[in-house]
């Protein structure tokens, strides 16, 4: 095998959905209602918490920081998954390729975070309310963000790097709908232990210790539900958690079986459909599971909008005078 062949390709061709054609049309459509019914909903959560001040706690802090995180994360995946629908094949350069997959990699690993301190809010929350506003200050909030933000995006820079080394032969399809690690790792031709090894490990230290913590929050939650005594109270606090843990189990459950096991075992088919389930389904369940069945929301929904039909009333009564 000569040296060119063992190079860097100038550019990958992603093939999408082009290997079941008679589901073409209907998966565009039912794709771009999702892009933007993720985009609308969240879009919704960040206007409405900052439009309205009694949203401005903590819990709402953190989740505008998901709700942003979700439209970036759908941003970065969805027009080029759509474009597919279009094309039997899309050239992506190798650079190009690179870049998408540490925006994915350090979103992933942020959500991660995200939901384990939105547990770590939820555990102070209920376990002790009286210092509440006090451990969830306005600055330990920032750095907790920021933090989320910083540690996820560094992260992706040792995955990109050891990709960045990988020879690919001749290989340059990859059958998926975007640049994922797993699907790159594939194809290579150079041995990717260290690549498999770097995932696990991160799996091992942000993913699954996010998991425990997020499992010993909910532990200390639930037993100081079970403590109060009123049943309105107790459906309160089990909605806002069972709603959390929702989300938390589609998204560890569909990352985790997609990556943490060997390249060996990968099924292109089989992991370019399952890896909808956190591309598209969980970003669309975010706003719904977490704000739009708030009964708080929904009334600071309603507020903004009765507020926003008096100010185009006032301006229309406006244009009318004139």
């Amino acid at each position: 095998m000569n040296k060119e062949n063992l190079s860097s390709p100038e550019y990958f061709l992603i093939v999408g959905f082009s290997d079941i054609p008679q589901l073409q049309i209907p998966l565009f459509v039912a794709f771009l209602i999702v892009y933007l019914l993720t985009l609308v909903g969240n879009l919704l959560i960040l206007t409405t918490t900052y439009s309205n001040s009694h949203l401005h706690t903590p819990m709402y802090f953190f989740l505008t920081h998901l709700s942003f995180l979700d439209i970036c994360y759908v941003t970065v995946l969805f027009p080029q998954l759509l474009a597919h629908f279009f094309l039997e094949g899309i050239k992506v350069s190798f650079t190009a390729c690179l870049l998408q997959l540490f925006f994915f990699l350090g979103m992933v690993t942020v959500e991660f975070l995200i939901l384990t301190v939105m547990a770590y809010d939820r555990y102070v929350a209920i376990c002790n309310p009286l210092h509440y506003m006090t451990i969830m200050s306005k600055a330990v909030c920032m750095w907790l963000a920021a933090g989320s933000w910083g540690v996820g995006l560094i992260n992706a820079v040792p995955h990109i790097v050891l990709v960045s080394k990988l020879s690919f032969c001749n290989s340059h399809i990859i059958n998926h709908f975007f640049c994922d690690v797993a699907a790159l790792l594939k194809i290579s031709c150079s041995d990717t232990f260290n690549n498999e090894t770097l995932i696990y490990i991160c799996g091992a230290v942000i993913a699954m210790m996010s998991f425990i913590l997020i499992i010993i929050s909910y532990s200390k939650v639930a037993a100081s539900i079970m403590k109060i005594k009123s049943k309105s109270g107790k459906d309160k606090a089990f909605s806002t958690c069972a709603s959390h843990l929702t989300v938390v189990v589609l998204f560890y459950a569909s990352l985790c079986s997609m990556y943490m096991r060997p390249t060996s075992t990968y099924s292109t088919k089989n992991n370019k459909i399952m890896s909808l389930s956190y591309v598209a389904v969980t970003p669309l369940c975010n706003p719904i599971i977490y704000c739009l069945k708030n009964t708080e929301f929904k009334k600071a929904l309603w507020k903004s909008k009765k507020a926003s039909l008096i100010m185009i009333l006032q301006i229309r009564c406006i244009f009318s005078k004139c």
